[in-house]
Order: structure tokens, then C-alpha cells, then sequence
């Protein structure tokens, strides 16, 4: 039988998530409570519409200002678009289902932010395309190339 070595190291459990995705996940379980409380479908939409924005005030500055002007994009150029939270980020979804997120580049400890799309995105082309691109700010060529992607998600 082979010798077992007990470390600190190795005293601690792995469950395969790290502490920043399980708490990911006990604030998306946080948003599914909070959309099955009580209220009128409005009263709900401006409820998860604010915990966006408040959500966005509370990110360092530099991904603060990124998300506050995708946040503006969104509104503007596809405002069928329905703002929310999932899994604690920005996210804006259409008929229900989240279409594209933004994830803070503190919340996985990261260098870079994430701009994604989800599958209900319509940015088809060819067999092969992009889903989520990395952001260190938005340029005005990047903005342009962010309206021009979720004018086509959407359409």
C-alpha cells in the first residue's frame, strides 16, 4: 500500500471550483430567489434594470467605465435587450435567455474583462466565430465593432 503524505497543502479540499467561481454561483442562485419573488413582470424588469447599475457602480473604475458605456450601447442600439444580472456580471437578455455579458476582469482575478455572447447571439459566420473577446477599455473603434455585433445579435 502506498505511504500517503498529509500537507497543508493537501488538507485542503479541491472540489474543482475555485472561492471566486463557487461565489459566482451562490450569486447566480441569489439572482434565480430574487426573479421568482412576487411582483408584476415591469416591477421586475426595473428591479433586475437598477441591481445592473448598482452592480456597475460598485466595480473598480476601469472596469466600471468600460461597463457603464456598454451598458449606454446596449440601451441605445438594442434596447429589446432586457439588463440583468447573471451570475453576478452585467448581462442583457432577449425573450428571457441572457444573449451577451460583461464580466468584470476583478471578479476572476484576470487582466482583462470579458465581452460575451451566448448562443441565442445571431453573430453566425461560416463554422467558426467568435463568442467573447478580451477588453482592457473601449476605443471609439471598439465601440463602433460592439454596436455593429449586437446589432447583429439581435437582429
Amino acid at each position: 500500500m502506498a505511504e500517503t503524505k498529509t500537507t497543508a497543502a493537501k488538507t485542503k479540499s479541491y472540489d474543482g471550483f475555485t472561492e471566486e467561481e463557487r461565489a459566482a454561483m451562490k450569486e447566480r442562485a441569489t439572482e434565480l430567489k430574487k426573479s421568482a419573488r412576487a411582483g408584476t413582470a415591469a416591477e421586475k424588469a426595473a428591479a433586475s434594470a437598477q441591481e445592473v447599475v448598482d452592480k456597475i457602480a460598485q466595480m473598480e473604475k476601469a472596469d466600471r467605465v468600460v461597463a457603464e458605456r456598454i451598458h449606454a450601447l446596449v440601451l441605445e442600439h438594442a434596447p429589446q435587450l432586457a439588463p440583468r444580472l447573471w451570475y453576478g456580471s452585467p448581462a442583457y437578455a432577449l425573450n428571457g435567455k441572457v444573449l451577451c455579458f460583461f464580466q468584470e476582469s476583478t471578479k476572476f482575478k484576470l487582466r482583462y474583462s470579458t465581452l460575451g455572447f451566448n448562443d441565442v447571439a445571431k453573430l453566425d459566420d461560416g463554422t467558426m466565430w467568435a463568442t467573447s473577446f478580451a477588453i482592457t477599455s473601449l476605443s471609439e473603434a471598439d465601440e463602433a465593432r460592439f454596436v455593429e455585433l449586437i446589432t447583429r445579435a439581435v437582429a
